[in-house]
């Protein structure tokens, strides 16, 4: 008798199949609609805003610049009204905690929320894996709000084009682009750290684990480091010119200021009262509060220049723009990178 054999076909594999990337965009979406949605009608209501002051300061700009000559009444009647226009955003101080509040707002709670619930249990096991989630989610989410934000820094650009137009400083006061409070919102350095602080926001709620707390972590660790980059880092990414005297160009960046006699060093910073007042006792009283007052013509540049002081300036031209632009988004993104890829590892680490 001859046995038959059947062929059997191999069980199949029971596993969970791995979600494709496109798929995970689609339920990033789905997850953070509401927060990206916030963000955009945010940015939107303020870029309405922001259009609208730009036109009545483009066309308060256009009017002062196109009256001659400056030195008439008229004309300095133009340009006092140029420079009261909208001065709340002047210097873009307002405007400053923008990357602040996008990347602590959507990236502090895009982890914490789920692990505060528990429902990261649910969520993680639905043939994507913890590490792969986390990963596409912060990267489709981050790559949103970062070009969210690099769109806005467009009409930000647009909207300081009046002060910082070249060849205004003879007639109007035209701050530095590189000063900061303008440097952050333009180019694209407001992109960088949006995306900066929405990584930290997201540490943040994977090491502290519940929203609120992480929110006001993120902030503050925004905090310091923006003082750090803006009083001491930006200043040394290139080598500052030096000037002597008051021979410096049209929106120049002054970092530091000394003053020198006979070839060696006097003093830094401001003049200080008590000298100025045993060099010229005709022309500087005490003032309020322990100020000074300047009686006549003299000024404290011109006191100290006729008794043999010299002043020098350590500045950063207004050309150095975009390479410090370029060089603070590529330490931003490092930083970025290296935020999201803790993140991720600490996911398996720390989650049970």
């Amino acid at each position: 008798m001859t046995a038959l054999t059947v062929p059997v076909r191999p069980a199949e594999d029971g596993s969970l199949r791995p979600l494709p990337w496109r798929r995970m965009a689609w339920v990033s979406w789905r997850h953070h609609r509401i927060a990206l949605g916030g963000v955009a009608v945010f940015l939107g209501a303020l870029a309405v805003w922001l259009w609208i002051a730009g036109l009545q300061l483009h066309h308060a700009y256009a009017a002062a610049a196109a009256c001659h000559p400056s030195s008439s009444n008229a004309c300095q009647n133009l340009i006092v009204t140029f420079q009261s226009t909208n001065v709340i955003l002047k210097g873009g101080f307002v405007l400053q905690p923008l990357p602040a509040l996008i990347g602590a707002f959507v990236g502090a709670p895009m982890l914490a929320r789920e692990i505060e619930t528990g429902t990261f249990r649910y969520a993680w096991t639905q043939g994507f894996g913890g590490r792969r989630w986390t990963l596409a989610k912060l990267v489709l989410v981050g790559v949103a709000v970062a070009a969210v934000a690099g769109a806005f820094s467009v009409l930000v650009s647009w909207y300081n084009q009046p002060y910082l137009a070249s060849g205004n400083g003879t007639v109007f006061s035209s701050p530095s682009p590189l000063s900061p409070g303008l440097f952050d919102l333009r180019g694209v350095a407001l992109a960088a750290w949006t995306l900066a602080v929405f990584a930290m926001g997201a540490l943040a709620g994977m090491l502290i684990r519940r929203v609120v707390p992480a929110i006001v972590a993120t902030l503050a660790a925004y905090a310091g480091l923006a003082l750090l980059a803006g009083n001491v880092l930006r200043q040394h990414y290139l080598t500052p010119l030096v000037a002597k005297g008051s021979n410096l160009p049209d929106s120049a960046w002054i970092t530091s200021e000394w003053w020198t006699k006979g070839g060696k060093f006097a003093f830094g910073g401001r003049p200080p009262v008590d000298l100025l007042q045993q060099l010229c006792p005709a022309s500087f009283v005490p003032g309020p509060a322990g100020g000074i007052a300047v009686r006549g013509a003299f000024t404290p540049t011109t006191c100290l220049a006729q008794h043999g002081y010299t002043q020098w300036s350590d500045y950063q031209p207004a050309s150095h723009f975009w390479p410090f632009q370029w060089i603070e988004g590529g330490w931003l993104l490092a930083l970025s990178v290296l935020l999201i890829a803790v993140t991720v590892w600490l996911v398996r680490r720390r989650v049970a």
